[in-house]
This record gives structure tokens, C-alpha cells and sequence, in this order.
């Protein structure tokens, strides 16, 4: 099979929504009300369960955002996240590390209580049940963006759809020529008159031969927006909701000594008299607000102003590398702190303008997200569900313990 572009993505989720708008059973729906006249037998109504949006940078600190203190530079897109919202200033990471961070977002358990396979650092068991599958077992169409590192192959893991890089080695470049794709039903083999799935690299021919043509995060961002519009709830797909994790490997510095983290442009900072790292990490910030600024337009565009839930957080705390020195921006928290930005958003369920001490961490993710799509949490994890809190209410959980440790170069 011939390597389809990266810049076919957006064709691959079309072709994906239209197989849905076109399933037999809309099909058959749309027959019944032409030919005969007779609207479809009505059925009991259900509440509709909110979509789940979880956006995760890495390397993102307080001092990086205008709504956590920033005054160097304004991260506006953010900020209004915040204020339409809950911004939590006792947020911590799962680790100082980002791949054991991860494993407890996904998981819901500490990283010194999950089981690691012998081959690697940190995987997923085969029989650890993480978020992604709770969700996807529970009727959620599941999606994940940008850097899984946790293992075995995301789509084996509950994700119904990716586009991004396995291994966090891969992911050490911001302007590598392939990124990973599977996509279900994707291809349509005409010959044989059916449905197949995609699974392999996608080049990105602008960067090949070492160019460096498209932004790696830039990319993360159309894929993101793609597959909100592509996957809003909607009668063809009888409404159901929708499961997105976006990892963006930014705005972390570059720790491998090979300057293949550089930001397009250092604008609009290039006149500013600061290092040359703390404009190529501020541009990076901004560029990522955007990002997010695309993501919340595309949700207003398709109406999708209400009944999702979004979260954004960092992966782990910033690190002293690449000649960038943390306390540029980050003055007002301390090296050890493993406290990271957390702004979460669901208009007409959370009262906008919030800002909490609540203490809580990535662990507390999956029990949140489960209710949040009345499933129910899988045994022996460590989080606990803070939707309570999320809405108004005074969960206190008892005995919790947050390490605060020094991240690496730290």
C-alpha cells in the first residue's frame, strides 16, 4: 500500500465521517421518513454524556502563562480558558519525569505502583485498564495526538484513532519527515468495494532530507481540529461522545544537544534584550495559545460550546537545559515544585471565573473522566474522582501525599 502524505489527514478523518453519516442504520432512518412518511419510533430520552477534551503540553510552568502571573509576555487564548472556567494553582504532575506522568494521567495510579515491562521504561500492561479503554468501552469514540511514549501501540491501548509518535525518541524532533497514523476504515479499496484500515508513517516530504518545512506541533493542531470536527456528536453517529488527548511535546527544552527543537520564528520576541532561549521558548508558548485558540474556534464553529469538558495541564514541570534557565519565567515556584498550570472548562456545568487551591494530580484524571461519562472507575487506583469539586462541591480527600521532586537537571 502505497504511504499516503501527512497532509492527507484531514481527507482520512472526512472518509471516516462519512462512512458514519452513511451506515446502514442512518441509511435506513433517512428511507423510512422519504417513502413512508412515518417519523422513526421515538425513543426514551437519555441524557447526553459531555465529550472529553484533555490538551497536555510538557514542560509547561506557572510562570509560562499570563492568567498564573506572566508578565513578560500574554498568553490571551489561555487566559480566557481560565476565565470561562476553573484555574487550579495545587495542580501536580504525576511525576517529575513525563513518560511515569503520563502512565498515572492514563492509569490513575502513581507511577512507583505501576507495573513496567522489562523491555522498557515505562508500558502500559496488557491488562491495565486506562482511561482511553474505560471510555472506549463505555461508547466513546477515542482519539490521541502527538507523543504516546508509554509502549506498545496506542490503538492497542483504546485509542480508536492516531496520529503522532509511539516512543518518546521519536518525538525528539520538531521537524522529523514521518509521524505515525492509524485510522479505522480509512481506505477505500474500490476493487474489492470495502472498507480498510490505515497503519504506518506518514511522510512529511516538506522535511525530508533534513528540511525543515512543517512544525511538527503545527501539524498536532490541524489533526486536533480535524478530528473535533469530524467527530462532533451528531445524528449520524446517534450522538455519541467523544474522547480526544492531545499531546504536544512543547514547549520543553532541548535536552539532546542536536538544535532540533527550534521554533519556526522567535516573533514577536525577536527584538526583546532577553537570552536567545527564553524568546525561542516564549515564541513556542505563544505559538502553542494559538493552538489552543484554534481548537476552541473550531468547537464554537460546529456549536460545541457546552457539553465538553476540557482540561489543560503539563505533562512535567520545565527543566534547565538547552541555555534555558527556569527562572526567567518561573520565579514564583521553586525548582522542586512538581505544581503545574491546570485550567479545566465545561460551560454550564462549571461557574466561569474559579480559581482553586484544591490539591490534586494526574492520578485523579481517570476517576474524573469516568464519571464524568457514568462509567464506572476500574479497581486499585490511586486517584480519586474530583467532579465534585469540579462543580461546586467540597471533596477533601483524606491522607493524599504529594512528592515534590526535583525534576532531571534540576
Amino acid at each position: 500500500m502505497t504511504t499516503n502524505r501527512f497532509n492527507q489527514l484531514g481527507r482520512l478523518f472526512i472518509l471516516l465521517a462519512a462512512l458514519l453519516e452513511f451506515s446502514p442504520g442512518a441509511r435506513a432512518e433517512s428511507l423510512a421518513s422519504i417513502f413512508t412518511n412515518v417519523a422513526p419510533a421515538a425513543t426514551t430520552a437519555i441524557p447526553r454524556r459531555a465529550s472529553i477534551i484533555f490538551i497536555q503540553c510538557d514542560g509547561l510552568g506557572y510562570g509560562d502563562l499570563s492568567c498564573y502571573g506572566q508578565t513578560k509576555f500574554q498568553t490571551p487564548n489561555l487566559d480566557k480558558l481560565a476565565a470561562d472556567g476553573i484555574r487550579f494553582t495545587s495542580y501536580y504532575a504525576g511525576d517529575a519525569a513525563a513518560s511515569p506522568s503520563r502512565a498515572a494521567l492514563m492509569t490513575g495510579r502513581d507511577a512507583s505502583h505501576l507495573r513496567q515491562r522489562a523491555d522498557v521504561d515505562i508500558a502500559l500492561a496488557p491488562d491495565q485498564i486506562n482511561v482511553a479503554q474505560l471510555l472506549k468501552n463505555s461508547g466513546y469514540h477515542t482519539g490521541l495526538i502527538g507523543e504516546w511514549g508509554l509502549g506498545d501501540a496506542p490503538w492497542t491501548q483504546g485509542f480508536d484513532e492516531f496520529a503522532g509518535f509511539i516512543h518518546s525518541d521519536e518525538a525528539q524532533n520538531y521537524y522529523s519527515d514521518y509521524v505515525w497514523r492509524y485510522a479505522p476504515d480509512a481506505l477505500l479499496n474500490e476493487t474489492e468495494n470495502h472498507a480498510s484500515d490505515y497503519t504506518g508513517k506518514e511522510e512529511i516530504y516538506p522535511n525530508t532530507g533534513g528540511q525543515r518545512g512543517e512544525y511538527i506541533p503545527d501539524l498536532f493542531t490541524f489533526a486536533a481540529v480535524s478530528f473535533v470536527k469530524n467527530n462532533q456528536p451528531d445524528r449520524f453517529n446517534h450522538y455519541r461522545p467523544f474522547f480526544l488527548l492531545v499531546n504536544y511535546p512543547t514547549p520543553r527544552p532541548d535536552t539532546t544537544g542536536t538544535n532540533s527543537f527550534p521554533v519556526p520564528t522567535d516573533a514577536p520576541y525577536s527584538d526583546e534584550n532577553w537570552p536567545q532561549p527564553a524568546k525561542n521558548r516564549a515564541a513556542m508558548i505563544t505559538r502553542l495559545d494559538g493552538d489552543i485558540g484554534r481548537l476552541l474556534d473550531q468547537l464554537k464553529t460546529i456549536g460545541m460550546t457546552n457539553n465538553v469538558a476540557i482540561f489543560f495541564s503539563s505533562v512535567s514541570v520545565p527543566q534547565k537545559a538547552g541555555g534555558f534557565d527556569p527562572e526567567f519565567f518561573q520565579s514564583n515556584v521553586s525548582s522542586n515544585d512538581l505544581r503545574v498550570p491546570m485550567i479545566v472548562r465545561w460551560p454550564d456545568k462549571i461557574n466561569a471565573g474559579q480559581v482553586s487551591n484544591f490539591k490534586w494530580s494526574a492520578r485523579d484524571f481517570l476517576p474524573t473522566a469516568a464519571e464524568i461519562a457514568f462509567a464506572k472507575s476500574p479497581p486499585a487506583i490511586d486517584g480519586v474522582s474530583i467532579l465534585p469539586t469540579l462543580l461546586g462541591g467540597r471533596l477533601k480527600p483524606a491522607g493524599r501525599v504529594f512528592e515534590n521532586k526535583p525534576a532531571p537537571g534540576q
